[in-house]
């Protein structure tokens, strides 16, 4: 239940500052160009509070935190006096239109510079590209990727973390063949051709590395116990932190993936456990509890988290940047997540990606949730990457939204007169109904994988 609320606290608080920074940008453009603003709204339904500023437009955080709008003046749809025909939006020339509409994408495109900024200023801690292991027959091990293998460089970009190995890969879906620049186990530099010419990214929550078979190196994980959970079997049970696992139902242990197949095999089996605590060999009783995972399907766990070993020296690094450097990198990895972005909306109507990788606002609150938790580095990083997300999103020419309103204008500058409002209502309806077609999709995913 905490992570619940921890979850959709986060969400909210990333959804609000991302609609915020979009709106703001439409009512900044609109105020330049001398368009009246009636109410700029974080949030639809009832407001919830409001006020005024001295030029009368109103202010308002509304019940339901799912977006936002900015309300102008508009003669099609609003009683406009004399002394303000001039201060409507229809008023305005084709440019200045487009501007205003244009503003909100601009606004999170720039929004993401300054998060990314912010990030690289502060410090970011990266892990080292080496491989851990090659899935057996996969594009990877065919390509002759060897375990220890540290990335250097994809295609023509240079790695310094798996997060830049991550987008490089995925820059190359619809490719050939993609070239991986990396330093071997005993130091050489090597060149991994990967054919990529059939890849695609068609299976539920299955990482792009994972789906080339290339697996990060990360410290092995021992039987030793690091947490006991609350009110867990393993509470019950009286174990302990410390306590290195030796055998589970007589069997012994050879690994921590060992004990975990054993355990889940034991759902609510009374069992028995052998542990070593402070040089002595224990033996206690343990009945695992159980998780349902399918119909037919109920899996044992104890509620215990084990030691991982360190990481070797040289695997983690902390990278900071002065100002300058920072905004560069700001601008950089925005232009890169950009480009990324509008590369993975040509890939799911190719059919390169799966539709079922689509996330909704569970996804999203899930991931803002994960990275609060991880501290504000994360959160930064996660903000820039929905921001740059709405960004693109918003620019797609779908009516209602703003690629829709451009669309529009751009029509009438080769048309030399407006689209008529019957088609624009037309053109609105169905794209309210496609949105919602594509809401509820989003949603269907985020459900089936909760």
């Amino acid at each position: 239940m905490f992570d619940f609320f921890w979850n959709l606290g986060s969400f909210v608080i990333a959804l609000s500052i991302l609609v915020a920074v979009h709106e703001y940008g439409h009512f900044w453009v609109a105020r330049k160009a001398g368009v009246k603003v009636l109410r700029f709204s974080i949030g639809f339904g009832k407001p919830l509070f409001t006020w005024y500023d001295k030029m009368g437009t109103e202010y308002a955080i509304s019940v339901i935190p799912l977006g936002g709008y900015v309300r102008m003046l508009d003669s099609r749809v609003d009683d406009v006096d004399e002394h303000n025909i001039d201060k409507t939006l229809d008023s305005k020339s084709v440019y200045a239109r487009m501007a205003v509409a244009a503003a909100g994408p601009a606004a999170n495109f720039l929004f993401a510079i300054f998060a990314l900024a912010i990030m690289y200023s502060v410090g970011v801690q990266n892990v080292k590209p080496v491989v851990g292991n090659v899935t057996e027959s996969s594009i990877a091990q065919k390509a002759g990727v060897q375990p220890g293998d540290a990335i250097k460089r994809i295609g023509g970009e240079d790695v310094n973390s798996w997060q830049e190995v991550n987008f490089a890969v995925m820059s190359g879906l619809g490719e050939q063949q993609l070239e991986i620049k990396v330093i071997d186990d005993k130091g050489q530099i090597a060149i991994r051709t990967l054919d990529v010419r059939n890849w695609k990214l068609d299976q539920k929550d299955v990482a792009p590395l994972a789906s080339i078979g290339i697996n990060p190196y990360r410290p092995d994980i021992t039987t030793e116990l690091a947490l006991i959970a609350e009110n867990s079997a393993a509470q019950r049970a009286q174990l302990k932190a410390n306590d290195v696992i030796l055998s589970f139902n007589q069997q012994n242990v050879e690994s921590w993936a060992h004990f975990v197949g054993l355990v889940q095999q034991a759902a609510y089996q009374q069992s028995v456990i052998t542990v070593l605590r402070d040089g002595q060999e224990v033996t206690l009783n343990v009945t695992p509890d159980g998780k349902e995972i399918s119909k037919d399907q109920v899996i044992g766990y104890l509620g215990v988290v084990p030691k991982q070993k360190s990481w070797p020296e040289g695997y983690i690094e902390t990278r900071q940047y002065g100002v300058f450097d920072s905004i560069v990198l700001g601008v950089q990895k925005t232009y890169a997540l950009t480009a990324l972005s509008f590369d993975m909306i040509g890939n799911l109507l190719t059919g390169q990606v799966s539709v079922q990788n689509i996330s909704g606002p569970v996804g999203i609150a899930v991931g803002a949730g994960d990275s609060v938790s991880y501290g504000l580095v994360a959160f930064l990083s996660f903000l820039a990457l929905i921001s740059v997300n709405l960004g693109v999103f918003n620019l797609l020419p779908l009516p209602m939204l703003d690629g829709g309103h451009l669309m529009y204008y751009l029509i009438e500058l080769i048309r030399k007169k407006p689209v008529s409002e019957k088609t624009q209502e037309l053109g609105y309806k169905l794209g309210a109904m496609m949105l919602l077609a594509l809401t509820c999709f989003a949603l269907f995913n985020d459900v089936s994988r909760l």
